[in-house]
């Protein structure tokens, strides 16, 4: 399996910089997530619910450690987000166009994570599946 198809067989997942703002790309990656039938929890540290979901600030605060992470925030918070989720366990991060940081990638990666940050875009990926 590639990266990308081992973040997708994935059973949990968390979305930083989920959104309830429907014209946004977290919103987006949540939902599409959601609907290819992921157990998907959304991060925002704002938002107390997103179209019924209760939303988590960060990742300590979930209910149980995602297996997976997409991150679709600004590259400045994508740094503490990942060093997060390296703190927390997670297995794999797929950070989305716009989202990369190179140098929290680099400590992904050293952590043993499986790092996605080639530009590509779930939203494509998830389409191709359903």
């Amino acid at each position: 399996m590639n990266s990308i198809e081992t973040f997708l067989a994935a059973k949990t997942y968390a979305v930083a910089g989920a959104s309830a703002r429907t014209h946004k790309y977290g919103y987006k990656v949540f939902k599409a997530l959601l609907a290819v039938g992921r157990e998907t929890y959304p991060l925002n540290p704002v938002t107390k619910e997103i179209d019924g979901h209760k939303t988590y600030p960060i990742i300590a605060d979930l209910p149980l450690v995602p297996e997976a992470l997409s991150i679709i925030t600004p590259p400045e918070v994508t740094r503490q987000v990942i060093d997060d989720a390296i703190a927390a366990g997670v297995k794999h991060i797929w950070m989305q166009p716009g989202a990369e940081h190179e140098q929290a990638s680099e400590s992904a990666r050293e952590a043993g994570i499986n790092v996605i940050d080639d530009g590509s875009c779930i939203l494509v990926l998830l389409a191709l599946q359903s």
